[in-house]
């Protein structure tokens, strides 16, 4: 794209819009609609958003201020201009969270029968049965570390909970500093007994309670907690053509604990003295390369620091503080028990998650593959997978009855690297033959191709999905999956696998729409087709849901065809750089964010195509990395018959009243509420019926909600989102 016309793409900044998205998270945290206990799990969540956005996007625009990287156009703010307006954002959110813990979630818990306690709050009784616990438990764990000049500074792991100690000598009057990691191999909440209550101190009150345990002779004269974040992206860019990815990449992880500290966070109280020390300690390390930490880096919004564990706390089984349980239904094709390939072979099977079972047909499929004489192979590509999972075992299992398995396992998935450099050791130990994918590229594409000796020949099977081979994941992300046996869709898979177990540059595919081959050449097609029908006459229409859409390319594109008549609906759960409803530029554009019980993941196309509808399925996100970066793969749903139900997804989200967030013109997000009108909410209306149960018709064009009355609470600093 042209500097002039970059320069004049209305386009919002992505890591504010990111912030935005974790905002609206927070919210979930303070809706009261919601069950306390997912209340308090949005909370954790929202914190541990917030450590990945510090350890790589934050962590990333330290190190371009550093190197004078220039400002990325369109987007409106250079390097230094974010980190600012980051800063003021961060210290608004935390705020707000401030408010959600201490004003509303702890007295709800405590009214509940929860109660987060003080050590001081404790009985004798209470106190003496926490002391035994810390002697038999906590105590062996510690280590207690001075700094004075023979024990040096010590090296302080990524996010880990640690005390800062000031100790003083009774010989001499003189003041240490110590510190005193919080052992994560303990759980942080350390519970209390007490009838009809579910009662936890948190372990740092149980060490700072005994600290004079461990400095003997001492006078253990105050404590505060501390918490640091360092840079945690792997540096890949800057190694060329490595001869070990693997190993690199093993390298690598063990390199990012050693990253740069780019945030301290400290208990509220501390005093500045101990603050500064802290600074000028991290600040002095070898590894701190970018620029020092200063007075901005730190953050004191709270007394509880490490807010992600509150998921121990939600987790407590009080079923009337919790979601309503329910059960993923079985697929209706995979219902009567015939063989899944004969299923297939007689139609495309599309399956919705988490509202339809992921083993009783992810998982099936695999297994089946793999216990089926006529199956002949099994490929399949992982980018994030769970610990103890099914899909793996039926790998192993189809590998020593002597089928051929090939994985394409993505070991820069970030911070599942450790995880699937495991897997894939594992896996090749049982004779699986494991790639990693193409140099430079990412593989993030989500597709098992099975070859089958059926009796008329032999067929290709393929699942191609919007999410992860993770059953964990499949609980909690929405995505659309398709099995289908479709001859040139299974040509296109055995090209695509082929590509990237061998030395190919393969940039022809059937039906298959591919990144970085084509994708972003036909993403654009596509749109500008609808423009052009618009043009004609014939009307336009595009709807697209996704988690993120970054590319300006893309971005001009569907200003260009809302100019030209089309109009377009965009369902993003998280960052979204274009501006909607722009007079002259974007105002037959939509967007709504759905926020709720389960993360939306699900990419789903839909393009009215002058009365013959196309969707489309599949890995990408409209961003340059997925355009340009990975290997992504895109399905078209061309079974006509599923077109309703997509249509019908589609449409719910769109119809929502109770999840949704709105985009304005003004970059600020509202939240919709019902009024008078019924409610409609996503994630309940697709428990009911995974395929939706909004009016069966194409989806008008709606009015925005911008009333006053509409907007979320907002904190006392005048703030929202």
């Amino acid at each position: 794209m042209a500097s002039s016309t970059a320069l004049s793409l209305p386009y919002l900044n992505r890591e504010l819009s990111w912030l935005d998205f974790n905002a609206r998270v927070l919210e979930e945290a303070l809706d009261e609609r919601v069950p306390l206990l997912e209340r308090l799990k949005f909370l954790a969540i929202f914190s541990t958003n917030l450590d990945e956005f510090y350890m790589v996007r934050v962590a990333g625009l330290r190190r371009k201020v550093a190197a004078g990287a220039p400002q990325y156009l369109p987007d409106p703010l250079s390097p230094p201009e974010q980190l600012d307006a980051i800063h003021t954002r961060v210290r608004e959110l935390l705020q707000r969270r401030h408010h959600a813990l201490h004003a509303q979630l702890l007295p709800a818990l405590d009214a509940a029968g929860i109660k987060l306690l003080a050590m001081a709050a404790l009985s004798d009784g209470e106190r003496e049965r926490i002391h035994a616990y810390f002697e038999s438990q906590i105590f062996p764990v510690l280590t207690p570390l001075a700094v004075d000049p023979g024990h040096p500074f010590p090296y302080i792991s990524n996010l880990s909970l640690s005390l800062a100690v000031a100790i003083g000598d009774p010989e001499n009057g003189k003041e240490h500093f110590a510190r005193v990691k919080v052992p994560r191999s303990l759980p942080r909440w350390v519970p209390v007994d007490r009838d009809g209550e579910h009662s936890f101190v948190p372990l740092e009150e149980v060490i700072g309670e005994h600290l004079g345990a461990l400095f003997p002779g001492m006078t253990v004269k105050r404590w505060f907690t501390f918490r640091i974040t360092r840079y945690s992206d792997l540096d890949l860019g800057q190694i060329d053509q490595p001869e070990d990815l693997l190993e690199t990449i093993e390298q690598q992880v063990f390199q990012r604990r050693f990253g740069e500290v780019v945030r301290l966070e400290v208990q509220r109280d501390m005093p500045q003295s101990m603050r500064q020390l802290l600074l000028e300690e991290l600040s002095d390390s070898e590894t701190q390369r970018v620029a020092p930490l200063s007075v901005r880096d730190v953050h004191d919004r709270d007394d509880l620091l490490e807010l992600g564990d509150l998921m121990q706390i939600a987790a407590i089984d009080v079923p009337e503080l919790h979601d309503a349980p329910y059960t993923p239904v079985v697929p209706a094709p995979f219902r009567d028990g015939r063989n899944l390939f004969e299923v297939i072979r007689e139609r495309d099977v599309l399956v919705h998650h988490p509202y339809e079972s992921f083993s009783a047909s992810v998982e099936a499929f695999v297994d089946a593959a793999a216990n089926d004489p006529l199956v002949l192979a099994i490929k399949l590509t992982l980018y994030r997978t769970s610990g103890d999972t099914a899909i793996v075992r039926s790998l192993t299992e189809a590998a020593e009855a002597g089928k051929q398995v090939a994985v394409i396992i993505e070991l820069q998935a970030r911070f599942d690297e450790q995880n699937n450099i495991t897997f894939a050791r594992t896996m090749e130990s049982y004779g699986i033959h494991v790639a990693y994918g193409l140099p430079g590229l990412k593989t993030h594409a989500k597709t098992v191709l099975i070859v089958r000796r059926d009796p008329d020949g032999i067929r290709r099977y393929v699942h191609v999905s919007t999410g992860n081979y993770n059953s964990k994941t499949a609980r909690l992300y929405t995505d659309i999956g398709l099995f289908t046996a479709h001859p040139q869709i299974g040509a296109d898979a055995s090209d695509l696998f082929n590509s990237l177990t061998g030395v190919s540059r393969q940039k022809f595919y059937r039906r298959l729409i591919v990144a970085p081959a084509n994708l972003r050449r036909r993403t654009l097609e596509l749109i500008e087709r609808e423009a052009d029908h618009a043009k004609a006459g014939r009307g336009g229409r595009i709807i697209a849901k996704m988690n993120a859409l970054v590319d300006p390319e893309v971005i001009g594109a569907l200003y260009r065809a809302s100019q030209a008549g089309v109009e377009i609906d965009l369902i993003v759960r998280g960052i979204c750089c274009l501006v909607p409803g722009l007079r002259g530029v974007s105002e037959r554009i939509r967007v709504v964010s759905i926020i709720g019980r389960f993360l939306e993941h699900s990419r789903i196309a839909y393009f009215a195509n002058g009365g013959t509808p196309e969707y489309y399925i599949g890995s990408a996100d409209w961003m340059p990395r997925n355009f340009d970066r990975r290997v992504e793969a895109m399905a078209p749903i061309d079974d006509v018959s599923w077109h309703p139900r997509l249509q019908r997804v589609l449409e719910t989200c769109l119809a929502d009243n109770r999840q949704a967030w709105e985009l304005g013109a003004d970059g600020t997000y509202r939240r919709r509420v019902p009024g008078g009108a019924a409610i409609c909410a996503t994630h309940a209306a697709l428990i009911r019926d995974p395929w939706g149960d909004a009016p069966r018709k194409a989806a008008p064009k709606r009015k925005r909600v911008e009333s006053a009355e509409h907007d979320p609470p907002r904190p006392e600093t005048g703030a929202a989102s």
